[in-house]
């Protein structure tokens, strides 16, 4: 894309999808031009600088009349016209992602096919032509089932049906019956034989001649999702993996990076781009990932959209380049954009319709009061009950930073932390710090370093592991902190006192040991056991006791790398310091035998 005049993409669809990579364009000198039932006023329409084309998505002729005037197709939604596009390529129209990648993704059966044999880790699914197969897969993957449509479900997609974009797996959700493969829709559970005539009836006379498979039950602790962008030049990267909540059947907030261990954020990562490097070189452009975490801790995959996604949207406020930005990119034949995050921490909440638009701008309100929360509003009309109005970004410089602001957000819109019968709840944050000692009567020195903790907002694990009564214990507790994502570990011992030690020697992790006092030597013993460690063998210790240090010490370590924590760790330093000037100022103006008498009266000693 060369030419003088600046390149024109060319979007099929025109909601808000369009519209926020409309935003994006004028900062990479593109013009954007859009496809939309509504025209001019549909979302991305008011933004379209080169245009708009009013008509159907799947209206040949429309999409003939978009390509006219663009340098290359792309798509904000996967349910289009795969003859049309193909007749498009075949003119020579540059569609990205391509006809083919399209076809793929949109027959959910298909994209199964197409991922098993390319070695995605995938749950167990079968194909149901009719009810006789879906009793064989009873059979074979046991109750409960999901029956879900291979492809869109025809008669919920009229321009009366709200397309809202979203991650929305209903395995989270049984208690829906007929949904839709799409935002949720198009699956159902079969939970006893007798279901089966209704349940396959129901989804197979909704898809028409779309087409029914099923998968077997996924018994997943997380759903996660994962952004991969795919030049045209085949460089493939991913965004960090996410937490997805779903309520209702609905993604409503997402969290990143994801609450779990950063191993299955790494795993999720990789199986996420190997299922878009597997669809080719027409697989050009952002993809939605969505997975599962299991109880085992594999990650399987769900599903793939081929187009900027819901669970995304947090890359606007917390990432280098958005999920926007690098789709166009990619597109347009551009260098991707750094995928990693710039931010500590992150959280996307959707903003639903409540039935009037007053009531719906109430969270936008509170949102533009709060530090470090960003609006994006999609600017749609009227404010329709459970109707996706936009979204609110949150950032913060760690997990339990961002719990605060979250909280509000949630209550605003209505969503506890617990998801209650519906399920989703939103996970906590995982620990930083791991605080563990050898016997529970090392609880009450070891409290200390929990309250520092607990006062500068960091996100720990409490646990009990003894060097000598628990030793595979500690050695897996160790060896696999880092991969929790742990970022140091505090371990108090006293006498022999060589859990610090041991930990130390089998973690990548800083350690900081704390020297418990006993009734023998009052803890010198543990003292020198803990600081005598050989060369390559660092333990960070603290006095006898003084576990407040060492949560103190281990708040400097997290605050190396998150700005608010090392503020606040400013801030304590600064209270320090008023407080023995106030002390001084004190004994100047009482004088020493008044201040003494003072302390007297008060049982205290002056710490300094």
């Amino acid at each position: 894309m060369n030419a003088t005049s600046p390149p024109v993409i060319g979007i099929i669809g025109g909601g808000q999808l369009g519209r926020m990579m409309a935003l994006e364009a004028p900062r990479l000198s593109l013009k954007i031009r859009c496809l939309d039932a509504n025209g001019a006023d549909s979302p991305c329409g008011r933004y379209s600088e080169a245009g708009c084309v009013e008509g159907g998505l799947k209206d040949e002729a429309k999409l003939l009349e978009l390509a006219k005037g663009c340098n290359v197709i792309t798509m904000e939604i996967e349910h289009v016209s795969v003859p049309a596009l193909a007749t498009l390529e075949s003119q020579g129209v540059t569609v990205r992602p391509s006809s083919n990648t399209i076809r793929i993704i949109q027959d959910k059966y298909v994209q199964k096919d197409h991922f098993a044999r390319n070695g995605v880790a995938l749950g167990r699914y079968m194909d149901c032509p009719g009810k006789e197969e879906v009793r064989k897969a009873i059979g074979l993957f046991g109750l409960p089932l999901m029956l879900k449509s291979r492809k869109e479900v025809r008669q919920l997609l009229s321009s009366t049906i709200e397309l809202t974009h979203s991650i929305c797996s209903t395995i989270t959700q049984p208690n829906k019956n007929i949904l839709q493969g799409y935002d949720g829709r198009g699956n159902a559970v079969v939970r006893t034989l007798s279901d089966v005539d209704s349940k396959f009836d129901e989804l197979y006379n909704a898809g028409k001649s779309g087409g029914v498979y099923c998968e077997g039950w996924v018994d997943f602790v997380d759903e996660l999702a994962v952004m991969v962008v795919k030049g045209a030049n085949g460089d493939v990267k991913s965004y960090p993996t996410v937490t997805a909540i779903q309520r209702d059947s609905v993604c409503r907030v997402v969290v990143a990076p994801a609450r779990c261990s950063r191993k299955a954020r790494l795993k999720a990562e990789e199986v996420a781009r190997k299922a878009i490097s597997s669809l080719g070189d027409g697989a050009v452009g952002i993809f939605g990932v969505e997975l599962f975490l299991t109880r085992e801790g594999d990650v399987l995959l769900n599903e793939v959209a081929p187009r900027p996604h819901n669970t995304g949207h947090y890359t606007q406020d917390a990432c280098a380049v958005s999920q926007f930005e690098n789709h166009l990119r990619a597109v347009a034949g551009m260098e991707l954009g750094d995928t990693s995050m710039c931010v500590g921490a992150a959280a996307m909440v959707n903003v639903l319709g409540c039935g009037e638009m007053g009531e719906t701008l109430k969270v936008n309100d509170l949102a533009l009061g709060m530090e470090r929360a960003t609006v994006h509003w999609y600017g749609k009309s009227p404010a329709k009950k459970g109707r996706k109005m936009g979204h609110v970004n949150v950032t913060a410089d760690s997990e339990s930073e961002l719990q605060t602001n979250l909280k509000v957000l949630l209550d605003a819109v209505g969503l506890p932390e617990e998801g209650g019968k519906d399920g989703g709840d939103i996970p906590k944050p995982e620990p930083l710090v791991g605080v563990i000692m050898g016997s529970d009567s090392d609880l009450p020195a070891m409290s200390k370093a929990v309250d520092i903790l607990k006062s500068f907002g960091i996100a720990y694990e409490v646990d009990i592991v003894s060097a000598h009564r628990t030793p595979e214990k500690m050695m897996d507790y160790a060896r696999l902190a880092h991969q929790r994502g742990l970022q140091c570990i505090i371990a108090g011992a006293g006498g022999a006192a060589h859990l610090p030690g041991m930990v130390a020697s089998l973690t990548p992790l800083p350690v900081i040991g704390v020297p418990i006092k006993t009734s023998t030597l009052s803890g010198v013993d543990s003292l020198y056991s803990i600081c005598q460690m050989p060369r390559g063998i660092p333990v960070a210790t603290v006095a006898i006791g003084n576990a407040e240090n060492a949560g103190l010490l281990a708040v400097r370590i997290v605050g190396s790398t998150r700005e608010g924590v090392m503020e606040k760790m400013i801030e304590y330093q600064k209270g320090l310091k008023e407080v023995v000037e106030g002390k001084s100022e004190r004994l100047v103006e009482m004088g020493s035998t008044e201040y003494l008498a003072q302390m007297a009266n008060k049982n205290a000693t002056v710490g300094v």
